[in-house]
């Protein structure tokens, strides 16, 4: 397995980054006529951890999810950080080459 990390490019600054899961989301409930006390801590599942890159990326996230799951799978790694998962190098290289030619500099693959 080979996994890289996924950065795109942010849409004020212009520089690579990332989103960073620091903690697992916490979902709560609210009823009408009860008092519910019970929280539930919920990791985001990779593809849910990219789309909140909306309004962050200067590319749509719904695309390069579109592309990236042409080549690997999108995961959260165990420090939190968005990845890309491959089988093998080839997969790696024409998802590299693909988001080139799909995005130009926007959205880079890194160790």
């Amino acid at each position: 397995m080979i996994r890289l990390r996924l950065f795109g490019r942010c849409r004020i600054y212009h520089d690579p980054v990332t989103p960073v899961m620091k903690e697992p989301a916490r979902i709560g409930w609210n009823a009408w006529f009860r008092s519910i006390d019970l929280v539930t801590p919920q990791k985001l599942k990779g593809e849910e951890l990219l789309r909140r890159t909306r309004g962050w990326w200067t590319v749509e996230s719904d695309d390069v999810a579109r592309v990236v799951k042409r080549h690997g799978r999108i995961i959260v790694g165990q420090g939190g950080e968005l990845m890309v998962e491959f089988e093998s190098q080839a997969e790696a290289d024409g998802l590299s080459a693909e988001l080139k030619k799909e995005f130009g500099e926007q959205v880079l693959l890194a160790p």
